[in-house]
């Protein structure tokens, strides 16, 4: 009977229903997209290309492992990955073909050739197989062949490190994703800069040879080979699994907070019907029973619609992230029915839940009083409501301070999000509050007009009205805000941070070591500095890190880190420089020994000499260059070149990417990546807004005609309605940039040492116009949407 009478409901009230419907549609596919995300992170794989033809390889163990003892005294031992390949000895080889069962072993070495091409010993293109179409192997030193889509022939030149070397042969194949280029077996070796190692170990067996490693040897088969081809897939994988976890949770705790605000509304609009079925002897239990099977049939629908719009948002993403580097091209997106129950499964819980909450204070009216309270509006703030709201005050509070003692991004940026969430749901909660507070303060400015008097009146009688349209306003700006600036902030400190403690007047990227003495051999060329980053591991934490060498002055007077104690005089072998940050995580002070782990999971045992203040700009941890630079497959980095009377053109007849010294430091990683991430939480809060406005808006149209039967002008109607989503706007927008403020503050202030964030106005300014703009449109067009039928047929329209 309740599913029938609920049916009856939705057919006869697709309005009512529709602002409900879209906002669970959008957090379904909001969900399911993140929850694929996910997914891939922890089960995607991908397949082999290079080592394709071998169905075994034998590879060094791409973690760092250190067990841990939990509070409750369990040890357990974990592993983090490395950012380097790990090299192995070549005379492994030789004990695996010593293996009865072996029938050939193939050894391989991969470095960097030119920047973006793979470079190889002819002895290793059976892993491929990689067969000559023309021409001949290498022999001899300045020899090379490549693959087929490389554009070159026999006999054409390729310059190798500046170095030219002669096409002897191209081959038959090439890979999908990556450009090959093979040497001789002598002559890689010398390139690769590795003398005794090898990248991997291609094994041909007919037994299981996994027993006879030992040390920090693993054996890979099937798609395993692909993982230690590729080590950014398996890089992309630990970082989706991060982002699809965070971004799931904030989507979701956003979907509810949209979801209940737009079922509160409905809620509030069919007070009416609701009281006339208390009236009529309905229950209260048969009231929320049948709210919660409408609220479940919307939710089905939604989340079935939302689901499957979901796959396609995520293929999306997926192409996003590829086309923004973050995601490797051959990592498959793993599709599964998983993400798309699961995000049907919490429109559905949160449909019911958010109608069940909504419907709470209204199912209890007694009968006597039901349609007293319906003409009276009951906006009187609930107390359950009212303690609510004060705890999710003292949340806020209580995770803004816990944000500003966070210093790694890793920590603070789920937090971050959370704070801003718990804060507009505080604003959310004790929403009715502040508009009375804010019409009280604005009516004086609204009297001045008749449209304004006709706002201010009904602002003031329907405080809650105005609260339901506050919610999402002060979403999308706290939102936004957040966003966009933490970025700001963090990129702001970075260069400042930079430009302080850098004199020089170029940089030139991609360099080596030998266009390093090329630049330094340039006439009128005081100084060059050569920096290489990478990131290392202390036990399982990771830290940025840079190698710098002076170019045979103390690295000191080349880079000014802002030293607070110790001194970076006769830094050399041996030494590393920590942050204040650094030194506070890991609790040393100078002249403490410091154990890490390189890119390449070779351990190094350093000692701390000083401890610096601009880590933002330089990394966490400064290195010697020798010990960077022998640690990363590619040991290009970057030249601060200090030569005032030198211009550009003349640098740039050696080195091969110059530009002026602007100051830029260590960039916050993949920032765009994080934009597009959560600009999806931006788009939905803006259609949420659309969505209660239009609502808000739509259900008020036997209201405007009655306006209109009395005399008001459609222009006077619409500057009302434009009034009142302006006082709205305002209320939102101090709230939401409060909120943002107090926020980035305490991230400011963990993560940069400074609680003073960095807003561009210009990009404030923006923010605000495009959350003006979006409200107002969502208001004007239902608006007249609703104006458009005479006066006398909307007052007689049922509501």
């Amino acid at each position: 009977m309740i599913t029938g009478l609920a049916l009856k409901t939705l057919r006869h009230r697709r309005a009512a229903f529709a602002g409900a419907f879209v906002a669970l549609v959008c957090a379904a596919a909001l969900v399911c997209a993140c929850l694929m995300l996910l997914e891939t992170g922890l089960r995607g794989g991908v397949a082999p290309e290079r080592y394709a033809g071998a169905p075994l390889i034998v590879a060094g163990d791409q973690n760092v492992h250190a067990t841990v003892t939990k509070s409750s005294g369990k040890v357990k031992t974990k592993a983090k990955p490395l950012s380097q390949r790990v090299w192995i000895p070549e005379a492994t080889a030789a004990k695996l073909r010593a293996l009865p069962g072996v029938s050939k072993v193939v050894t391989e070495v991969t470095f960097p050739v030119n920047g973006h091409a793979l470079g190889h010993g002819w002895e290793s293109a059976g892993l491929t197989p990689f067969t000559i179409a023309r021409g001949r192997p290498p022999r001899a030193d300045g020899e090379v062949v490549v693959d087929a889509r490389s554009g070159l022939s026999v006999g054409a030149a390729l310059d190798v490190r500046g170095t030219a070397h002669r096409v002897v042969g191209v081959t038959a194949q090439a890979l999908p994703s990556q450009d090959t280029v093979f040497f001789s077996t002598d002559e890689a070796r010398r390139l690769a800069g590795r003398p005794g190692l090898v990248t991997a170990i291609g094994v041909f067996p007919r037994v299981d040879v996994s027993p006879a490693l030992t040390g920090r040897l693993v054996a890979h088969t099937g798609d395993e080979r692909g993982a230690v081809e590729f080590l950014d897939a398996e890089q992309a994988r630990v970082r989706l699994i991060s982002m699809g976890g965070a971004l799931g949770g904030t989507s979701l705790l956003v979907a509810i907070l949209v979801v209940t605000g737009t079922s509160a509304l409905a809620v509030q609009q069919r007070r009416r019907e609701i009281a006339l079925l208390r009236a009529v002897a309905a229950t209260p239990g048969q009231v929320r029973r049948l709210l919660g099977g409408e609220a479940l049939l919307v939710g089905l629908a939604a989340g079935l619609i939302g689901s499957a719009a979901g796959v396609g948002l995520g293929f999306w993403l997926r192409g996003r992230f590829v086309e923004l580097g973050a995601m490797p091209p051959n990592l498959r997106l793993v599709v599964s029915p998983f993400p798309a129950v699961a995000a049907l499964l919490a429109a559905v819980a949160a449909a019911w839940a958010a109608t069940r909450l909504s419907v709470r204070r209204t199912a209890r009216i007694r009968p006597v009083e039901a349609l007293g309270e319906a003409a009276l509006g009951g906006d009187r703030l609930p107390l359950g409501r009212s303690i609510a709201g004060v705890l999710c005050v003292a949340g806020g509070i209580t995770l803004t301070l816990v944000l500003s003692g966070l210093e790694t991004e890793a920590a603070s940026s789920p937090v971050t999000m959370l704070t801003a969430l718990v804060w507009t749901v505080a604003v959310t909660l004790l929403g009715p509050v502040l508009a009375r507070v804010a019409t009280a303060l604005l009516g004086v400015a609204l009297r001045a007009s008749r449209a304004g008097y006709l706002a201010a009146r009904n602002l003031r009688t329907g405080p809650g009205r105005m609260a339901s349209v506050m919610a999402p306003l002060t979403l999308l700006v706290a939102m936004t805000c957040t966003i966009l600036f933490s970025q700001t902030t963090m990129g702001h400190a970075s260069a400042a941070q930079a430009t302080a403690g850098t004199q020089a007047d170029y940089v030139v990227s991609g360099a080596t070591a030998d266009a390093a003495e090329a630049v330094r051999r340039v006439p009128g060329v005081k100084a060059v500095t050569s920096v290489v980053r990478t990131s290392v591991r202390v036990g399982l934490d990771k830290y940025g890190a840079q190698g710098v060498d002076g170019g045979g002055r103390p690295i000191g007077q080349a880079v000014d880190l802002g030293v607070v104690s110790g001194s970076l005089d006769g830094f050399g072998a041996g030494s590393a420089a920590l942050s204040e940050s650094a030194a506070s995580r890991l609790g040393l002070s100078v002249g403490e020994p410091l154990k890490l782990t390189p890119g390449d999971g070779t351990p190094a045992e350093l000692k701390v000499v000083a401890v610096y203040s601009r880590g933002l700009g330089f990394g966490d941890l400064t290195l010697p260059y020798a010990l960077v630079a022998g640690h990363v497959d590619d040991p290009s980095g970057t030249l601060l070149v200090e030569a005032p009377s030198v211009s550009r053109a003349a640098l740039a007849d050696v080195a091969p990417v110059v530009s002026p010294m602007e100051g830029a430091g260590a960039e916050t990683p993949n920032a765009e990546v994080d934009y597009v991430a959560m600009g999806l939480i931006i788009a939905f809060s803006a259609i949420a807004v659309v969505n209660t406005l239009a609502m808000s808006t739509m259900d008020r149209s036997r209201e405007l005609a009655l306006l209109r039967l009395v005399g008001a002008t459609r222009r006077q109607v619409l500057r009302m309605l434009r009034l009142e989503t302006l006082t709205a706007l305002i209320v939102s927008v101090f709230a939401g940039t409060g909120i943002a403020l107090v926020t980035l503050s305490a991230f400011g202030r963990g993560m940069t040492g400074s609680a003073l964030p960095y807003v561009p106005l210009a990009g404030y300014a923006l923010v605000i116009a495009s959350v003006a703009a979006l409200a107002l449109v969502a208001t004007s067009l239902p608006a007249r949407l609703a104006l458009r039928a005479r006066p006398a047929e909307a007052v007689g329209t049922r509501q």
